[in-house]
């Protein structure tokens, strides 16, 4: 297990020569767009391991591929550039068909620390991660409301809870025995925005919603223009270090959830509903094993308070807010989410 080191309380230097990997995932894209002409950056390189076409190209943006699981090609184009503050973002959030486990420690691992060792061995003087309030896992003993003290236990039936767990201990090391490459860690909660769409999100379409007995299932949510916007407060040279839970006030519990979309709750037996996904994953029926059960029923609620008041940034929406404003936007697409009436 896990705790994040203090940090002192001096502000990063801003950002100057900036690069950003995962440039064209969800995040990235937002990322990128957002301090493209800004002033302040004498450089902007955006790498993704898929190319961008020239028509989607942004000016003043250098735009070039990269996989971050090649460590030379990492280090080769950080010492090209001569870059001072990395937001790494490179990573497989949603498992697809084509990606093996093995795939997904190679990006999200082993790539981390490429980013890493070259960070420290070109003297980068600030990385920004997009860590998740996953690697803290999903565990019965779970804080009511957990803060960035909480141990980050991952979780190993979930790829994705237990690879942020390892990135996390690996920035811990580094920390230690390279305080010159000073860092800003956030621990995300559920990103929603006018396009999300996920596994998540998909819960949330269903004729019923799904409850399991004894258990409020709470979710924290968080704007992804508030992600974005912690992001570009972290590289401005007005915030401090450190590891901070991303999410915006409060929780919504899943009963909650279900009145807002004029929805009846289906509540099940936790016992029921293991078995149940037990026989459905053996039998392709779905593919969600019973380990969801513990996403369900313990999923890390994520205090915001170090966010604003020690690295001094205030989501603009709260996690009802963000809720609100993603039904709304469904609603915009043609695509409602709210029972109908």
């Amino acid at each position: 297990m896990t705790t994040p080191a203090s940090f002192p309380f001096t502000p990063v230097p801003a950002a100057r020569r900036l690069l950003v990997t995962g440039a064209e995932g969800f995040l990235g894209r937002g990322l990128v767009q957002a301090v493209a002409g800004n002033a302040n950056l004498q450089l902007v390189l955006a790498t993704d391991v898929r190319t961008v076409p020239p028509e989607r190209q942004l000016r003043g943006v250098l735009h070039r591929t990269l996989d971050v699981r090649d460590a030379h090609a990492v280090s080769a184009l950080v010492a090209e550039h001569r870059i001072d503050t990395v937001v790494h973002l490179a990573s497989i959030v949603t498992p697809g068909k084509w990606t093996t486990r093995s795939m997904e420690y190679a990006v999200d691992v082993e790539g981390s620390r490429h980013i890493i060792d070259a960070c420290v061995q070109h003297g980068v003087r600030h990385l920004v991660v997009s860590s998740s309030g996953a690697a803290y896992g999903y565990h019965p003993e779970n804080a009511p409301w957990i803060t960035e003290d909480h141990p980050l236990r991952g979780h190993a039936q979930f790829a994705y809870a237990q690879h942020k767990r390892m990135v996390e201990e690996m920035l811990a090391e580094a920390r230690a025995r390279h305080p010159e490459l000073q860092q800003t860690v956030f621990r995300i909660g559920t990103i929603l925005g006018d396009r999300v769409d996920n596994q998540i999100t998909a819960l949330f379409e269903k004729r019923r919603l799904l409850a399991i007995a004894g258990s409020d299932s709470p979710f924290v949510f968080v704007w992804d223009d508030d992600v974005i916007g912690a992001m570009r407060h972290a590289i401005s040279g007005l915030a401090p270090a450190g590891c901070f839970n991303l999410a915006g006030d409060g929780a919504l519990p899943i009963a909650e959830i279900a009145q807002r979309l004029g929805k009846s709750l289906r509540v099940l037996p936790a016992g029921l509903l293991r078995t149940a996904l037990a026989w459905g994953a053996k039998l392709g029926l779905t593919r969600y094993g019973p380990e969801q059960l513990d996403f369900l029923r313990y999923r890390p609620v994520l205090l915001n308070t170090a966010l604003k008041e020690r690295f001094g940034y205030v989501p603009g929406k709260s996690s009802a807010e963000a809720f609100e404003a993603w039904v709304r936007a469904r609603e915009a697409q043609g695509r409602p989410v709210r029972a109908r009436a």
